[in-house]
């Protein structure tokens, strides 16, 4: 432990790009196999520990306030899939799940069974087969995720795969489910997603190139050696990624290949795995879509969502004998509708998109020979998240979807189409005494530089914060790759709500919340307004009195630790802290590498700094490694990264608080040594980290000294 800051060296490296040189101090590093390197980062991590010594004991807290809000020993809700449910446990103690599945009792079995109890050591439903202990096959393991995990129709296999360093390179292996032993069948080095043919004879997997983009689908045949693996599609264009999966009626085996602007699908019939893909639609740049299958009227029909002449998407129909025949419009183009997925069951097609800033599902039942009438399936509150979850079944009577708010803990409904009844399985149990009625969420509108109106959602205590009264509060936001923050419950969060901390999720361009626009308006050379989008939101909650200056705290991760970097090289003094997990704040060194992981990817996504010299001095004038300032007064910064995260590598972070440091800004950083871009594994290793990071967000509010 020590009270004196690292000071990291500084070894001058020239570039030179469009006739523009730039030295870096701290490029050396980004060799993590350098001892020096690994010895400046243990210095960060002591240093940091040394700075926060004094919130050991409301870390403690606050991990023992999530611990005893979760229900430990707990059950998720069976889903059907052939002659089984299917469920996950979880244990007390236990840092992982066991992924279990039952018997069904007869054909028309489709309510989901209740257990008798859900004790360790006894099984939850009657004559329960547990297929994987992640706690078992993680002992004596650092870091443990577990990326693929499909059974085969018949039963008989499971195919899984395990990372044990954090970057996301997974290692697919297969189990017979009668003896519960591997089979000798390895396949290194595969990305996430593995799932087996209809026949079970096959496993189709992805595997990544050394800039770990999915470039390559392979048919690996079960009980065979690696070595013999059969490349079913490869993509030479560094652009693109590729993957696989099956239709949800198990007739095609779906093969894709996609940048951020533009995809591309294959089909194979899926009873002859064996075969030949073959092109939906050929690739044209700045088209995307995806694909389903459908029988309707007795027709095969492949159901084409795509954005070709429709921003917003719209979805149509093609005979699968014919895809290139003239499509026929299903769900037309909505300015105001963000059509974003489709699923077809036996008898119905059920929609997710986006209207009003908030998710959306609806229901369109599949007639003799065609479309009935969408049905949007309502909810009350005024925030809301809603999406289809666990629905493997082709002829399922139902529909399972997850449904959640601010204030309303994640919920399992099986949906009814006739009726429109909602059949509440499960909400997830939030212990204490939690009551949602003490809890307030609502929606105000900042209005952005350029007059656009950003939206926030905010949630709060109702007896601690009194709207117009300044109050602490978080503001997080994103804003990148049209990834939405949807209003969603959280269990930690309940430390802030509960200390009279506000929540606030800034909706900013960049993020898919208002549709393809919103997107499409916060990337490339219109990057900038999802840093102004932020700021504006901030000085709304401060002018119209949610907060003030001197009581928030921002934050962001990923992407969003990118827009933390920005807002605070553009708006340093309305922030008490800013906490940047995994932050991509030297955007324009990483862009600019094409051999580094992902870049080439990225440019669709940020533009070609390495081609454009527009591009190259747009990233260069928001970069925040690039832009920080001498003439600004930094609050506290807080960088959390992972040494073996293949996102958003470790250097960033720690390259931009070494030059904070230099210019006098208080920032810190805190690296995991074993972990990639989602952080540590483990649930309990999870509660630990956020609750370290809670304490720091309550301290930099000035409510730490309350309670140490």
């Amino acid at each position: 432990m020590t009270d004196t800051a690292p000071v990291a060296k500084k070894i001058p490296t020239e570039r030179t790009f469009h006739g523009d040189t730039v030295v870096d101090e701290y490029e050396w590093l980004r060799d993590k196999d350098d001892p020096e390197v690994i010895a400046h980062l243990t210095a960060e991590n002591a240093y940091t520990e040394a700075q926060n010594a004094h919130l050991a004991g409301l870390r403690q807290t606050i991990f023992d306030e999530i611990k005893s809000r979760t229900l430990e020993t707990d059950l998720s809700v069976p889903v059907r899939e052939g002659g089984f449910w299917y469920y996950s446990r979880s244990f007390e103690g236990k840092q992982y799940a066991a992924h279990c599945r039952a018997p069904i009792s007869g054909p028309d079995d489709w309510t989901p069974p209740t257990p008798a109890q859900v004790d360790a050591g006894t099984p939850a439903l009657p004559g329960e087969q547990v297929l994987y202990d992640a706690n078992v096959e993680a002992e004596g393991l650092d870091f443990f995720s577990l990326g693929s995990f499909d059974v085969s129709a018949d039963g008989r296999f499971l195919a899984y795969a395990v990372d044990t360093e954090g970057d996301e390179r997974y290692t697919l292996r297969i189990r017979d489910l009668a003896s519960g032993e591997d089979l000798a069948d390895e396949v290194p080095n595969t990305s996430a997603g593995a799932f087996f043919s209809p026949d079970a004879k096959y496993v189709f997997c992805t595997t990544v190139d050394d800039a770990w983009r999915p470039d390559t689908v392979w048919r690996h045949e079960v009980g065979t050696d690696a070595s013999a693996d059969v490349a079913v599609f490869h993509e030479p264009d560094e652009k693109f990624w590729v993957g696989a999966g099956l239709t949800r009626s198990r007739r095609y085996i779906e093969v894709g290949a996609g940048s951020s602007i533009t995809s591309e699908s294959w089909l194979i019939d899926a009873s002859d795995p064996t075969g030949e893909p073959v092109v939906v639609w050929p690739r044209r740049e700045g088209v995307e879509y995806s694909v389903e299958h459908a029988v309707v009227g007795g027709e095969d029909r492949l159901l084409i969502l795509h954005n070709d002449g429709a921003l917003n998407f719209e979805l149509v129909d093609v005979p699968a004998s014919d895809p290139r025949a003239t499509p026929r419009v299903l769900l037309a183009h909505d300015a105001g509708v963000r059509l974003e997925d489709v699923d077809a069951f036996r008898d119905r097609l059920v929609v997710e998109y986006r209207r009003d800033g908030l998710s959306r599902l609806g229901v369109i039942p599949l007639t003799g020979d065609g479309y009935g009438e969408l049905a949007e399936v309502g909810f009350d509150e005024p925030l809301y998240t809603v999406g289809a979850a666990g629905n493997p079944e082709w002829e399922q009577p139902t529909i399972r979807l997850g449904y959640g708010s601010l204030v309303t803990p994640q919920t399992i409904y099986d949906y009814v189409p006739e009726t429109g009844e909602l059949r509440l399985l499960k909400q997830q149990p939030v212990l204490g005494g939690y009551d949602p009625g003490r809890y307030e969420q609502r929606r105000e509108w900042a209005t952005a530089e350029d007059g656009v109106r950003v939206p926030i959602s905010l949630v709060y205590r109702r007896d601690l914060v009194t709207p117009g009264t300044p109050a602490p509060l978080e503001l997080y936001g994103y804003g990148s790759y049209e990834h939405s923050i949807d209003p969603s419950f959280s269990t930690a969060r309940l430390s802030l709500l509960d200390r009279g901390v506000v929540f606030a999720i800034a909706h900013v361009r960049g993020g898919g919340e208002l549709g393809r626009y919103w997107y499409e308006d916060g990337k490339k050379l219109a990057k900038r307004n999802t840093f102004t989008d932020f700021v504006a939101a901030a000085r709304h909650l401060i002018d119209t009195a949610w907060t003030a200056p001197n009581r928030m705290v921002a934050e962001g991760r990923s992407a969003g630790g990118l827009l933390m970097g920005a807002v605070a090289n553009l708006a340093p003094e309305l922030f008490a802290g800013i906490l940047a997990g995994v932050p991509f704040v030297d955007a324009l060194t990483s862009i600019l590498d094409p051999s580094l992981p992902l870049t080439v990817i990225e440019w669709d996504e940020w533009g070609d700094p390495l081609h454009d010299a527009a591009v190259y001095a747009y990233m260069k004038s928001y970069s925040p490694y690039e832009n920080l300032r001498t003439d600004a007064s930094y609050p506290p910064i807080l960088a959390v990264t992972s040494l073996n995260d293949t996102r958003v590598l470790y250097v960033e972070p720690a390259k931009w608080v070494a030059r904070l440091r230099a210019l006098g800004a208080p920032a810190l950083l805190k690296i995991e040594m074993v972990a990639g871009h989602g952080g540590v594994s483990g649930r309990y290793n999870a509660w630990k980290e956020r609750a370290w990071e809670l304490a720091w967000i309550l301290d930099r509010l000035g409510l730490a000294s309350v309670e140490n």
